[in-house]
């Protein structure tokens, strides 16, 4: 998946903004100011940092290459994802929405973006 496709989906889920909070080598994407995914813009080969329910991460990490512990994250719960490996779009997107829909579930009701 490239940069701009992943950058897309992402906005396209609901309550979801980016920022550079980290300078302009880290895009983040935010739902209700809550982080799902950081986008690594500096990297030879593009990578995300994606939030997985650790026994989650643990079995995917082990199944497939492009998915290690997070980079610069709490290992237990962050993967770092190679967006330029062999892994279909349509799992990436899987991933991406594990990510948002385990933040979302966090927010409290006041919290939570209305549609």
């Amino acid at each position: 998946m490239e940069l701009e496709a992943f950058r897309s989906y992402c906005l396209s889920k609901q309550g979801v903004g980016e920022t550079l909070p980290f300078g302009p080598d880290a895009l983040v994407f935010k739902v209700m100011e809550k982080v799902f995914a950081i986008a690594d813009l500096n990297a030879e080969v593009f990578k995300v940092n994606l939030k997985c329910e650790p026994d989650y991460a643990l079995e995917i990490r082990e199944i497939y290459e492009e998915i290690i512990p997070g980079w610069h994250m709490n290992k237990k719960h962050w993967n770092t994802v190679s967006m330029q490996g062999s892994l279909k779009d349509s799992f990436i997107k899987e991933l991406i929405d594990h990510s948002y829909n385990l933040v979302f579930a966090k927010l409290s009701g006041k919290n939570k973006p209305k549609s």
